[in-house]
């Protein structure tokens, strides 16, 4: 006697619980062939490569939070040093320091990015020379001298046409560091009102550019 079957259509929904299953299973397969060819000398299959996910836009981070930060207690005192030499304080707006440069700077140079790799040998190299040159001329770290000791190493590198010729390793270093603090000192609350930067302010209405903009452009 023969069995009795029952024929069926295939819903919609068990065709895709079947692919799955089948493009899972394929997965798998290869994965594990992967590893026992790489186990057995065979050719080794490299996993990709990125930066992790994604931040969250929401969140706000601390440093350190999203890579292990580089500058030393050392490195960090005279970057801070630095920066309120290029930016110090004045009657209206706070010092680079007073408002995160540093920590910027520190994030900077520890991120994985390939494009800022360099800055990041730049500033450690240059930090050093820093120190060597306060150590040397005044026998003292750099964040420990007056401030007219430190104008003056700076002023040594902050001009490429006036520095000497054997200071042109520093004066690279300079450039960047100063670029990098204006950068950072500039995009905060301080440092945008500092300049009178009034974007990301909503508007009842807008009368357009100022005229003297106008002029500056040709426009008027």
């Amino acid at each position: 006697m023969k069995p009795e079957t029952h024929s069926r259509s295939l819903t919609r929904r068990e065709a895709i619980q079947w692919m799955l299953t089948a493009s899972a299973s394929l997965a798998v397969s290869d994965s594990l062939g992967a590893a026992a060819a790489g186990a057995q000398g065979g050719p080794a299959v490299t996993p990709p490569r990125g930066y992790g996910l994604d931040p969250d836009m929401v969140r706000v981070y601390q440093p350190g939070a999203l890579w292990p930060l580089t500058f030393t207690p050392e490195q960090r005192r005279t970057v801070i040093a630095l920066c309120d030499v290029i930016l110090p304080a004045d009657e209206t707006s706070p010092a680079a320091s007073a408002v995160g440069v540093p920590d910027f700077l520190d994030e900077w140079v520890s991120s994985p990015y390939p494009a800022q790799a360099p800055d990041r040998s730049l500033l450690l190299e240059g930090l050093a020379w820093v120190e060597a040159e306060s150590q040397q001329r005044f026998g003292r770290d750099f964040a420990a001298l007056a401030s007219p000791q430190q104008t003056a190493i700076c002023d040594d590198i902050c001009h490429p046409g006036r520095a000497k010729r054997e200071h042109a390793s520093a004066v690279r270093f300079f450039k960047r560091f100063r670029d990098l603090t204006a950068g950072g000192y500039y995009t905060t609350p301080e440092g945008m009102k500092a300049i009178g930067y009034q974007g990301n302010v909503p508007l009842a209405d807008f009368p357009g550019p100022p005229m003297e903009a106008l002029r500056h452009v040709g426009l008027a």
